[in-house]
């Protein structure tokens, strides 16, 4: 893990499952430690997770994305759940009404993933937006409601010989990130390896440079 200078801000993110029935306790939810497992695995710098349970309920899902990004200052948000095309189902809808800027790519590449294993996968929703206020700006992504889906969109798919055959939508996220003024986050390569162009990459930190 890299060291954090101390006038850094550390990467904040926001975590919500959106689900009727495990916010109201009928079943233990399994999208926000799905996702806190794999962005322990991925993440190398310092975060703090955010983490939400709440209903299907759009005034809900737009409250709780307005509060993280402007108030708790999340940089990054990833909600699960919600994304299907059942009356219930209205994740994306507030997510476009919290956003500022959409960012299409998202979506799109999390469907041609899921779209390997299910033809079902066109169904999915998923939106990503960016949400911006005077002073700060946010990353919002909704994810596939299932754990396996959660880990192969976000880390995307590679054969028996360790080819990449579709690459995974967090590749892109620290340099977007980047982009809206948050702060350098930098990843795990074996688990997704971040793109930056050479002019945005930071020297790799040394024992030498922490003397």
């Amino acid at each position: 893990m890299s060291p954090q200078t101390s006038n850094e801000v550390m990467l904040v993110i926001g975590l919500v499952s959106v689900s009727d029935r495990a916010s109201g306790g009928v079943y233990e939810d399994k999208g926000i430690p799905a996702l806190q497992d794999w962005l322990a695995s991925a993440i190398t710098t310092p975060y703090r997770i955010e983490p939400r349970l709440i209903p299907d309920e759009r005034t809900q899902i737009e409250k709780t994305l307005v509060e993280l990004v402007d108030v708790t200052g999340c940089h990054l948000v990833l909600t699960t759940g919600g994304t299907g095309p059942a009356r219930r189902d209205v994740t994306p809808e507030a997510t476009l009404a919290v956003g500022t800027k959409e960012m299409p790519g998202f979506g799109e590449q999390m469907r041609q993933i899921s779209l390997r294993f299910v033809p079902t996968a066109i169904l999915s929703r998923q939106v990503a937006v960016i949400r911006e206020t005077l002073d700060h700006a946010a990353l919002i992504m909704n994810l596939p409601g299932q754990p396996k889906a959660i880990k192969e969109t976000l880390e995307g798919l590679k054969d028996a010989d360790g080819n990449v055959v579709a690459g995974g939508i967090f590749a892109a996220v620290p340099y977007c990130i980047d982009l809206i003024g948050g702060p350098y986050m930098e990843t795990n390569p074996a688990v997704s390896k971040t793109w930056r162009p050479k002019t945005a990459q930071r020297p790799a930190v040394t024992t030498q440079d922490n003397a």
